[in-house]
This record gives structure tokens, C-alpha cells and sequence, in this order.
């Protein structure tokens, strides 16, 4: 019966980014507590590009922009402290590439005139490809996570103005991370399948307090895992 009901009515925004917790979870468990099973890694392809669609749809509803932006680089910053903490990695997590991507939303979606919308989206641009593609080459160890093509796949997403467009564009930049990556990022593909699912509803209870405290939470105990096996 719940099988049914997922079919004729769909995925909520909520279910997505439950789906994407659990992918995710299981990828990291892949990378620092069994990295002998490639599978897992495999599996958790499937939740970059589901956040990215979130982001993209939560840059679209969201009534305070800057308040949504600035959780966001909170998240980033508080997961980059313990990646650095665990290992010295420099490599930004993805929620540093979100931060990056949602002020060139906001700029293309900007109500402001022509000229500021320009200068806008321009000055947003040329920081993001300072950050994924001039950086990496001035500081050793530095990267952004899944790329230039990672932190404007939200951005291809927010372009589309229907369900469709927006699967498309998703489609499109899936595709190109993939190919800028390789390897097994080819199978983020698959994320196209629930994302193809999500009815436009937030949900019955959003939980929004746990997307944001689960993220750098899993990550100090898989990492505290990790040093004591």
C-alpha cells in the first residue's frame, strides 16, 4: 500500500532529502570505515545531486535569503572544522559548494534592474571559479568538492521554471560533474529516478533542525569510528 501511494503521489521535499541523509550516510561510511566496499560509494552518488535539486528549489521558496544562505555556510564551516580537525583536509565539503552557488541564484533571480542583475551574477560567478579553479592552483591541497561544475549544478537547476525544465538542467549538470570527475560519479545519474518522483511539497513535518544538525554530527562520529578502529 505506501508503495502505491509513493507511485500516485509522489516524493515530498522532505522524503528527498531523508533518502539523500541515508545515501550519504552510507557513502561516508564507505570512505573512512569501509573503503574495501566500493558499492557504498556507489550508492551514495545518488545524494549530491538531490541536495543540489533542494537547494535549488529551497532557493526558490525560501522568505529570508540571507538567513538561508548563512545557515548554509554555517554547515560548511562547521563540517570544514572537523574534516580539518580529523585529517588536515583542505577539500570543501558540499556544503561549501552550495554557500558558493546560492548568492548567483539569488542574483539571476534578482528583481533589480537589468544592470545590477548583471554585475550581480557577474561578481558571483567570477568568485566561483576563483574558489574551484584559481585557488586549488595557489594553495596545496585545496579543492572544492565535486568542482566548478558541483557548485553550478544548483544554479543550472534554479534556470528551469517547471518540473521538466528543472529535471533536464539537473540531467545536463549531473552529466557534466560526472564527466569532469569520472569514475564512479557516473552513477549519480540514478538520482534522476527520485528526483523525477518529487511532487513540489515540502512535506508534512520538514525537520529542518535535523538536516542541518545531522550533517557535521554523523560526520564526528563516523571520524571518532575511524581513530578508535
Amino acid at each position: 500500500m505506501e508503495n502505491t501511494s509513493i507511485l500516485k503521489h509522489g516524493l515530498s521535499g522532505t522524503a528527498l532529502k531523508l533518502f539523500a541523509l541515508i545515501v550519504m550516510t552510507i557513502d561516508h561510511i564507505g570512505m573512512l570505515l569501509l573503503p574495501q566496499y566500493r558499492i557504498l560509494r556507489v550508492i551514495g552518488r545518488l545524494a549530491f545531486p538531490i541536495f543540489a535539486y533542494m537547494i535549488a528549489e529551497g532557493c526558490r521558496y525560501t522568505h529570508n535569503k540571507r538567513l538561508y544562505w548563512g545557515r548554509m555556510a554555517a554547515l560548511g564551516i562547521a563540517a570544514q572544522i572537523i574534516y580539518y580537525a580529523a585529517d588536515r583536509d583542505l577539500t570543501m565539503c558540499i556544503f561549501i559548494s552550495f554557500a558558493l552557488a546560492i548568492p548567483l541564484i539569488y542574483a539571476l533571480h534578482s528583481k533589480k534592474n537589468a544592470r545590477s542583475m548583471l554585475l550581480l551574477s557577474a561578481a558571483a560567478f567570477a568568485l566561483i571559479v576563483f574558489v574551484t579553479m584559481l585557488l586549488p592552483e595557489l594553495i596545496p591541497g585545496f579543492n572544492v568538492d565535486y568542482g566548478f561544475w558541483g557548485v553550478m549544478l544548483p544554479v543550472l537547476i534554479s534556470l528551469g521554471n517547471d518540473k521538466r525544465r528543472r529535471l533536464i538542467l539537473a540531467a545536463i549538470g549531473i552529466a557534466a560533474v560526472s564527466l569532469s570527475l569520472g569514475g564512479i560519479q557516473i552513477w549519480s545519474l540514478l538520482s534522476l529516478i527520485p528526483l523525477a518522483m518529487y511532487n513540489g511539497t515540502r512535506g508534512r513535518f520538514p525537520m529542518k533542525a535535523l538536516f542541518y544538525i545531522y550533517y557535521p554530527a554523523h560526520l564526528a562520529v563516523l571520524y571518532a569510528i575511524s581513530m578508535i578502529i
